[in-house]
Protein backbone atom coordinates (compact mmCIF):
# COMPACT_ATOMS: atom_id res chain seq x y z
CA UNK A 1 0.00 0.00 0.00
CA UNK A 2 1.14 3.53 -0.80
CA UNK A 3 2.56 5.47 2.13
CA UNK A 4 0.77 8.76 2.70
CA UNK A 5 3.90 10.01 4.47
CA UNK A 6 6.35 9.91 1.56
CA UNK A 7 6.15 13.28 -0.25
CA UNK A 8 8.73 12.28 -2.87
CA UNK A 9 6.79 9.15 -3.87
CA UNK A 10 3.52 11.10 -3.92
CA UNK A 11 5.06 13.76 -6.17
CA UNK A 12 6.50 11.08 -8.49
CA UNK A 13 3.07 9.43 -8.88
CA UNK A 14 1.37 12.76 -9.60
CA UNK A 15 4.01 13.79 -12.13
CA UNK A 16 3.94 10.38 -13.82
CA UNK A 17 0.16 10.61 -14.33
CA UNK A 18 0.50 14.23 -15.49
CA UNK A 19 3.27 13.64 -18.03
CA UNK A 20 2.00 10.20 -19.11
CA UNK A 21 -1.75 10.32 -18.46
CA UNK A 22 -3.63 7.08 -18.87
CA UNK A 23 -6.92 7.05 -20.76
CA UNK A 24 -6.25 10.50 -22.33
CA UNK A 25 -7.78 10.13 -25.77
CA UNK A 26 -11.41 10.57 -26.72
CA UNK A 27 -13.15 8.22 -29.11
CA UNK A 28 -15.83 8.93 -31.66
CA UNK A 29 -18.27 6.22 -30.64
CA UNK A 30 -21.97 6.82 -29.95
CA UNK A 31 -21.97 4.14 -27.23
CA UNK A 32 -19.91 6.44 -24.99
CA UNK A 33 -21.53 9.02 -22.73
CA UNK A 34 -19.68 12.33 -22.62
CA UNK A 35 -19.64 15.40 -20.41
CA UNK A 36 -17.55 18.58 -20.45
CA UNK A 37 -16.18 19.81 -17.13
CA UNK A 38 -14.44 23.14 -16.64
CA UNK A 39 -13.29 25.29 -13.79
CA UNK A 40 -13.61 29.01 -13.23
CA UNK A 41 -10.60 28.97 -10.91
CA UNK A 42 -8.09 27.13 -13.12
CA UNK A 43 -7.31 26.27 -16.75
CA UNK A 44 -9.14 22.96 -16.41
CA UNK A 45 -11.47 22.16 -19.32
CA UNK A 46 -11.88 18.40 -19.69
CA UNK A 47 -14.19 16.17 -21.68
CA UNK A 48 -14.93 12.90 -19.88
CA UNK A 49 -16.23 9.78 -21.65
CA UNK A 50 -17.36 6.44 -20.28
CA UNK A 51 -18.58 3.24 -21.85
CA UNK A 52 -20.87 1.18 -19.64
CA UNK A 53 -22.12 -2.24 -20.70
CA UNK A 54 -24.21 -4.50 -18.47
CA UNK A 55 -23.67 -2.11 -15.54
CA UNK A 56 -19.86 -2.47 -15.84
CA UNK A 57 -17.61 0.45 -16.76
CA UNK A 58 -15.74 -0.95 -19.75
CA UNK A 59 -13.81 2.19 -20.66
CA UNK A 60 -13.01 5.65 -19.32
CA UNK A 61 -11.45 8.42 -21.36
CA UNK A 62 -10.72 12.10 -21.07
CA UNK A 63 -9.04 14.89 -22.98
CA UNK A 64 -8.66 18.62 -22.88
CA UNK A 65 -6.57 21.14 -21.00
CA UNK A 66 -5.83 20.49 -17.37
CA UNK A 67 -3.43 21.50 -14.65
CA UNK A 68 -1.17 18.92 -13.02
CA UNK A 69 -3.67 18.03 -10.29
CA UNK A 70 -6.72 17.67 -12.55
CA UNK A 71 -4.88 15.67 -15.20
CA UNK A 72 -3.20 13.32 -12.72
CA UNK A 73 -6.32 12.78 -10.61
CA UNK A 74 -8.45 12.05 -13.69
CA UNK A 75 -5.82 9.65 -15.03
CA UNK A 76 -5.77 7.76 -11.73
CA UNK A 77 -9.59 7.77 -11.64
CA UNK A 78 -9.66 5.86 -14.93
CA UNK A 79 -7.38 3.21 -13.47
CA UNK A 80 -9.67 2.90 -10.44
CA UNK A 81 -13.02 2.48 -12.16
CA UNK A 82 -12.52 0.43 -15.32
CA UNK A 83 -14.12 -3.00 -14.85
CA UNK A 84 -16.10 -1.79 -11.82
CA UNK A 85 -19.88 -1.68 -11.57
CA UNK A 86 -21.65 1.66 -11.57
CA UNK A 87 -22.28 1.33 -7.81
CA UNK A 88 -18.66 0.39 -7.11
CA UNK A 89 -17.48 3.44 -9.06
CA UNK A 90 -19.87 5.67 -7.11
CA UNK A 91 -18.49 4.20 -3.87
CA UNK A 92 -14.95 5.07 -5.03
CA UNK A 93 -16.04 8.65 -5.79
CA UNK A 94 -17.75 8.97 -2.40
CA UNK A 95 -14.69 7.58 -0.63
CA UNK A 96 -12.42 10.02 -2.52
CA UNK A 97 -14.67 12.93 -1.53
CA UNK A 98 -14.55 11.80 2.11
CA UNK A 99 -10.74 11.82 1.94
CA UNK A 100 -10.72 15.37 0.57
CA UNK A 101 -13.16 16.47 3.27
CA UNK A 102 -10.80 15.01 5.88
CA UNK A 103 -13.37 12.39 6.88
CA UNK A 104 -12.61 8.70 7.45
CA UNK A 105 -11.94 6.86 4.17
CA UNK A 106 -10.70 3.53 2.86
CA UNK A 107 -7.10 3.94 1.64
CA UNK A 108 -7.06 0.54 -0.09
CA UNK A 109 -10.10 1.40 -2.20
CA UNK A 110 -8.42 4.57 -3.48
CA UNK A 111 -5.05 3.00 -4.34
CA UNK A 112 -2.87 5.72 -5.95
CA UNK A 113 -5.56 8.37 -5.52
CA UNK A 114 -4.45 8.71 -1.87
CA UNK A 115 -1.66 10.97 -3.17
CA UNK A 116 -4.28 13.75 -3.25
CA UNK A 117 -5.04 13.51 0.47
CA UNK A 118 -3.28 16.79 1.28
CA UNK A 119 -5.19 18.71 -1.40
CA UNK A 120 -7.78 19.44 1.30
CA UNK A 121 -5.22 21.79 2.86
CA UNK A 122 -5.33 23.92 -0.34
CA UNK A 123 -9.01 24.73 -0.87
CA UNK A 124 -8.38 26.28 -4.30
CA UNK A 125 -7.00 22.92 -5.55
CA UNK A 126 -9.98 20.81 -4.47
CA UNK A 127 -11.85 21.71 -7.68
CA UNK A 128 -8.82 20.58 -9.69
CA UNK A 129 -8.64 17.27 -7.81
CA UNK A 130 -12.36 16.56 -8.23
CA UNK A 131 -13.12 17.70 -11.78
CA UNK A 132 -12.84 14.20 -13.26
CA UNK A 133 -14.69 12.66 -10.32
CA UNK A 134 -17.54 15.16 -10.67
CA UNK A 135 -17.72 14.44 -14.40
CA UNK A 136 -17.91 10.72 -13.72
CA UNK A 137 -20.61 11.27 -11.10
CA UNK A 138 -22.64 13.27 -13.61
CA UNK A 139 -22.38 10.52 -16.22
CA UNK A 140 -23.20 7.74 -13.77
CA UNK A 141 -26.23 9.71 -12.56
CA UNK A 142 -27.44 9.84 -16.17
CA UNK A 143 -27.07 6.08 -16.42
CA UNK A 144 -28.95 5.49 -13.18
CA UNK A 145 -31.60 8.02 -14.14
CA UNK A 146 -31.07 10.05 -10.97
CA UNK A 147 -32.98 13.27 -10.68
CA UNK A 148 -30.82 16.39 -10.39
Amino acid sequence: MLSLNDPILKREIIMDHYTNPRHKKLVDDPRYLKVNMNSESCIDDLDIQILVEDNIIKDFRFDGVGCTISTASTSILGDLIIDKTVDEALDIVKNYEQMLQEEPFDEEMLEEAVVFKDVSKQANRIKCATIGYNGLKSLLSQIRGDKK
